[in-house]
């Protein structure tokens, strides 16, 4: 990292993931050369070990405040040896203070992930809402007779998937879910006859699949950070029907851009579901509305203008500090 300050010279370094390919030892290199430093929070992992706040079947959040030994005691990785490694990674980054000394900004995706942030001790005024990206998408009209209910994303059980199958039971019209689903085989054995899983698709295919749904449903029981398939669906003009939970009430306006239900109700799901599909005006106007949120909140020329200033922020705070600490040293000299 040292040799890479050297010849590009940076202005700002901005960190994404550092695990499992990097670690924070990293961000050392960047504080001496006195390079600011930009951390984007794609996930729970600076409270979270497994970085999901997700445990056998439920939210669990009893390592938020410190306590990342809930990992290796609750076994969060299903082997005592990388639970222990996880725990012991998050705790040496903590108590090394890695972020709080050498990291100027944090970017977080929802207000609730910074709340959940702040809440485990880190300083709020560091840390920066910036909803993801969202590419303009052509619009193509949906809602026509041949279409299905779309989800895509990860195919697990915290996002939903059992309260999705429970929901197409009562409801049954076509649904078609994108994502590999090859660690679940029993989701695709226990599925009912109307369920389709289509498997990973690239996303030139997942565009098409979009266009071809009447509106998409994001049905998790996880603390969601934003809900980025949701914002896909809502590009293409398709309305969402999502968990009111983690930042998900953040993307869908319930009643607006579609509609927010209780996390596991598969009845409320089923209802919802119905509703959209049987009212085609309702639909069309929630897609509209949802096109428009991406295009005003999401756009990337958004993104790039608000980016920006929080590099300028950084880059301007680093020099204020170093100006501060020259004017120190010249004190002490005094």
């Amino acid at each position: 990292m040292r040799e890479v300050l050297n010849d590009i010279q940076p202005d700002v370094v901005h960190v994404h993931n550092l695990y499992p390919l990097l670690s924070p030892s990293i961000l050392a290199p960047c504080h001496e050369k006195h390079v600011p430093i930009v951390m984007t929070c794609h996930n729970y992992r600076l409270i979270c070990p497994i970085g999901t706040h997700y445990r056998n079947g439920h939210v669990c959040e009893l390592c938020v405040g410190g306590k990342e030994y809930w990992c290796l005691l609750k076994n969060c990785r299903n082997n005592f040896i990388e639970s222990g490694a996880y725990f012991v990674r998050n705790a040496v980054a903590r108590k090394s203070e890695y972020y709080s000394k050498f990291i100027a900004t944090m970017i977080v995706p929802s207000k609730f992930s910074k709340k959940r942030l702040v809440e485990s001790g880190f300083d709020g005024s560091r840390i920066t809402t910036l909803p993801h990206m969202i590419s303009e998408k052509e619009k193509i009209p949906h809602c026509g007779d041949e279409s299905y209910v779309a989800f895509a994303g990860r195919i697990c059980p915290e996002k939903g998937i059992q309260t999705l199958l429970n929901a197409a039971r009562s409801f049954r019209h076509p649904i078609r879910l994108a994502g590999d689903y090859s660690d679940v085989p029993d989701f695709v054995t226990s599925a009912p006859s109307n369920v389709e899983f289509l498997g990973f698709l690239g996303q030139e295919s997942l565009d098409d699949f979009y266009r071809g749904a009447r509106f998409l449903i994001m049905p998790s029981v996880c603390l969601e950070v934003f809900g980025l398939s949701a914002g896909e669906a809502m590009s293409h003009g398709l309305p969402v029907i999502a968990s009111r939970i983690g930042g998900l009430a953040e993307v869908v306006d319930d009643g607006v851009t579609g509609f927010l239900v209780r996390p596991g109700d598969a009845n409320e799901l089923a209802e919802k579901m119905k509703l959209l599909w049987e009212n085609r005006e309702l639909c069309e106007s929630m897609g509209r509305a949802g096109r428009e949120k991406t295009l005003v909140e999401f756009s990337e020329d958004i993104y790039f203008e608000r980016l920006m200033e929080i590099y300028k922020k950084a880059i301007k705070s680093k020099e204020l500090t170093k100006q501060q600490g020259r004017a120190k040293k010249r004190e002490i000299r005094s």
